[in-house]
């Protein structure tokens, strides 16, 4: 019998994934071990895994596992995967692209609704006993920008249109896109802004995208817009946002991701009036370690067989 393919997960909780190799009936294939996320590879570990499932690495780690040919992010974005100075060329990365497309949406929509429903008021008016008409704004006839049309952005797309929606937004190819009335290339952002009562970030985090929501473009959006930012912190220049929300130029912001994370108690986002801060709830699920090892045993029965793997990240674009 041919020796085991060496597959380490890196990871907490490496049940889901552990469970889900077994079903994919890839157990006989494979020798499967498990480290914590607190834990470092053995020198047997570095030595000998050729697939890894991790959250990311150390620098100064991947170039010692000689024989480590593919390693399969939990994350979409690999960001800090490829900020390793000694990322080997040779090894294949793949991320969790698509994984958060059940719970994404929805929080969006959600964070949507929050804004323009007044039930958080409501429910303060309730703890003091007092009845107060107040008055909801429908979704329906406002128009959404979404800067990054990928996968996540054409589902949000999907469910703001069904709601009546009018949804714009940029991508790098200009072929159209089901449920998006107008697509626009990167260079086009401003147009963008300019026309949004909602502005969606869901850009990757890369050189080109680092700082990209700044004092010029938000000069571009309408003073009654918001800013919806589910893609990376390093997207948006801090200052510059606050200063826009604080001169009311914008009308606020909704922030579930952010440079430094848990977001230090001094961090002036959280006393910001009209900058709503989220924990980085966006994507996370109950069932979201299931949909991941789903796309992970994909990728094992590829690499096991030589071929293709799925979501296998670009490093020239950085993602």
């Amino acid at each position: 019998m041919p020796n085991k393919t060496r597959v380490l997960l890196w990871t907490d909780g490496p049940g889901p994934y552990v469970d889900a190799i077994a079903k994919a009936g890839l157990s006989d294939r494979v020798s499967v071990e498990t480290l914590s996320r607190a834990e470092t590879p053995t020198q047997d570990q570095r030595a000998d895994t050729e697939a890894l499932l991790a959250w990311g690495a150390p620098a100064g780690l991947l170039p010692q596992m000689k024989s480590l040919r593919w390693a399969q992010a939990l994350t979409a974005g690999v960001e800090t995967w490829l900020a390793l100075p000694d990322l080997p060329n040779e090894l294949t990365l793949t991320c969790a692209r698509g994984t958060h497309r059940q719970s994404m949406p929805e929080n969006i929509l959600g964070a949507m609704f929050h804004l323009m429903k007044p039930y958080a008021a409501v429910n303060e008016d309730q703890k003091r006993s007092q009845w107060v008409r107040r008055m909801a704004t429908p979704l329906s006839g406002q128009t959404l920008g979404i800067l990054g049309l990928g996968e996540i952005g054409q589902r949000v797309a999907h469910l703001a249109t069904a709601l009546g929606m009018r949804v714009i937004g940029t991508r790098r190819t200009q072929t159209p896109v089901q449920d998006v009335a107008e697509v626009f290339p990167m260079e086009r952002t401003n147009d963008v802004l300019a026309q949004s009562d909602f502005v969606l970030l869901l850009l990757p985090a890369t050189p080109a995208t680092e700082n990209f929501i700044n004092a010029a473009r938000l000069s571009h959006m309408k003073p009654n817009a918001w800013l919806l930012n589910f893609g990376r912190g390093a997207l948006i220049k801090d200052d510059d946002l606050i200063a826009s929300v604080n001169a009311k130029q914008i009308a606020g912001a909704v922030l579930d991701v952010f440079r430094q994370e848990p977001l230090p108690a001094s961090d002036p986002f959280w006393t910001t009036e009209n900058i709503m801060v989220l924990p980085h709830i966006g994507g996370g699920h109950p069932q979201r370690d299931k949909v991941v090892a789903q796309l992970f045993v994909d990728n094992l029965a590829a690499f096991l067989d030589g071929r293709p793997l799925s979501q296998v990240v670009d490093r020239t674009a950085g993602y």
